[in-house]
């Protein structure tokens, strides 16, 4: 069974990594989702540390940016698991930032597609990026 909290460990809380993401990191987006990643020194506990902004320039009011988060935090917490599953055997660790980049408030279901998607589509990006490093 897995596991559906979201811990302590697993959050990303370095000033120093978040500008390393912002700085060099790769991304990919599903609208309205966008994903930046690096891979990171492990962290004990986990192999991914998460954060998540959504900008006050697209979502003005703070009310709906507080609501954004939740859901976006609850699809992250709902399906993290199926990543884990596909990095399982793996040393290295990622730090992921995803940004809202839609500029209205929307459903559940689009932002749990949407964060669906990306999860499925990270081991694939990363083998790419992996390849073209070499």
């Amino acid at each position: 069974m897995p596991s559906f909290t979201f811990k302590r460990t697993e959050r990303l809380k370095s000033r120093k990594t978040i500008q390393k993401l912002f700085s060099n990191g790769n991304s990919y987006a599903v609208y309205p989702l966008r994903l930046v990643w690096i891979p990171v020194e492990k962290v004990e506990g986990t192999s991914i540390q998460f954060a998540l902004s959504v900008a006050k320039k697209r979502v003005p009011k703070a009310a709906h940016r507080n609501i954004l988060r939740r859901r976006i935090r609850e699809s992250w917490r709902l399906h993290k698991h199926l990543l884990y599953q596909q990095l399982e055997g793996q040393e290295q660790c990622f730090a992921f930032m995803v940004l809202f980049t839609g500029n209205k408030e929307l459903p559940y279901e689009t932002i749990e597609e949407s964060m669906k998607t990306i999860i499925q589509r990270f081991p694939k990006k990363m083998r790419a990026n992996q390849k073209a490093n070499r």
